[in-house]
Parts: C-alpha cells; sequence; structure tokens
C-alpha cells in the first residue's frame, strides 16, 4: 500500500500586514519536522505544495532540515479558502488582535459557511471541498505501492480529507479547529481503499513550540 502524510503549515503571522508568512516560529516548527525525518533516515517519495506563500516556506524549512533537495511539486487544489473574505461576509468590518477574539469569529464565520449560508464573492464551501477532493484523489492515484507522498497545505484542506474519509462532512469545523501547525495527517491507500491512519501527529514538536494559530 501507499502513503500520505497531509502536513499544516508553520505558524503563520497573524496580526502583521502580510499574514500569508511564517513567523520565525513557523519556520522553526517545520524545521523541526524535517529533522525528525532526518533522524528517522526517512524522505518522502512525493512532495507537493499548495501555492501559498505558508505552503511554500513549510516545504523548503522541512525539507532543506530533512536533507532533501530535490524540491517539490505545486498543486493550486491544496490551497487553503480565503477566511478574510469568509469572515467579512458574515462579520463586516470585523478587525481584531486577540487571537482568543479571532478564533470565535472564525468558527461563527466559517461555520456559515460550511452550512451554505454564506452569501459572499468567494469560493463556496461546496467548491473548496470539490477542488481539495480533485486534489487528493489525483496524488492518491499517483501514488503507488510502497511510496509515501507528502503535502504541504492548510489546516481546511487537511480537514476536508479527513471529514470525508471518516464519512461525515459535519465534522470538518471540528477538525479543523484542533489542528496544530505542522501537524501530521497520514492516509494509507490500497486495495481495500483510503484509509485515515492517523490525524495531527506532532510528536516532532517540544511542548513550547505548539501552537494551534
Amino acid at each position: 500500500m501507499g502513503a500520505i502524510c497531509l502536513v499544516r503549515h508553520g505558524q503563520a503571522s497573524f496580526g502583521a500586514a502580510n499574514y500569508d508568512q511564517l513567523s520565525a516560529r513557523g519556520e522553526e516548527q517545520a524545521r523541526q519536522l524535517g529533522y525528525s525525518w532526518e533522524a528517522a533516515c526517512w524522505l518522502p517519495k512525493t512532495a507537493v505544495s499548495g501555492s501559498m506563500q505558508r505552503h511554500h516556506q513549510t516545504a523548503l524549512n522541512a525539507l532543506a532540515a530533512a536533507g532533501q533537495d530535490d524540491g517539490y511539486e505545486v498543486d493550486h487544489g491544496w490551497d487553503e479558502f480565503d477566511h478574510e473574505s469568509v469572515i467579512e461576509a458574515q462579520l463586516p468590518g470585523f478587525r481584531t488582535e486577540d487571537p482568543r477574539t479571532f478564533q470565535d469569529a472564525f468558527v461563527q464565520a466559517t461555520n456559515r459557511w460550511a452550512a451554505g449560508g454564506d452569501d459572499g464573492d468567494h469560493e463556496s464551501f461546496a467548491e473548496f471541498s470539490e477542488r481539495v477532493l480533485i486534489a487528493f484523489d489525483r496524488l492518491a492515484e499517483a501514488t503507488g505501492r510502497g511510496d509515501t507522498s507528502v503535502v504541504f497545505t492548510s489546516g481546511g484542506p487537511i480537514s476536508i480529507v479527513a471529514a470525508h474519509l471518516l464519512g461525515d462532512a459535519r465534522l470538518w469545523s471540528v477538525l479543523n479547529g484542533v489542528i496544530i501547525n505542522t501537524g501530521v495527517t497520514k492516509i494509507v491507500t490500497g486495495r481495500s481503499g483510503r484509509t485515515l491512519l492517523s490525524f495531527n501527529e506532532h510528536g516532532h514538536l517540544p511542548a513550547d513550540q505548539v501552537t494551534y494559530r
């Protein structure tokens, strides 16, 4: 059987002018993941990244720390949804620099979006889900027996795939709220189909490096 590891990006720059870049802690989280691969004498057969800057930076830091010089492919299907537009559609003018206040607003807005009650001018939850699952199918079909593929992406796409494999799309919001930066979700593929083997593994991170946002 083959395996696919979905990696959430390292901590992004919440509160900065450009959210879509890793913080110093996010870069270190990605390196810690790569060091754990190096210690295990393991490298992925195929590496894929979404097209966002935080995806690229996570991939570069993790693969370099692991000693992988072959680079990675880019697949826009693994991009995160536009959370800023989703929040603006639900809570016009909302702004905060407090992570907990932001998280409450994020959950409220994305729950409404996922339920189909968001009239904003952006990708719908159904379109987002379809895009991610097409990317997942594409990679699963390309991952051969005995091979492992790694995807550097975001919490939203990882939660879509996990909820799909668990057979309940309603789990998306719950799963999306607990994914740790650089957490690893593993899926095995084979004759019996595709199975979620583990979710949100983060043993490579010291306790003081664990973040959710």
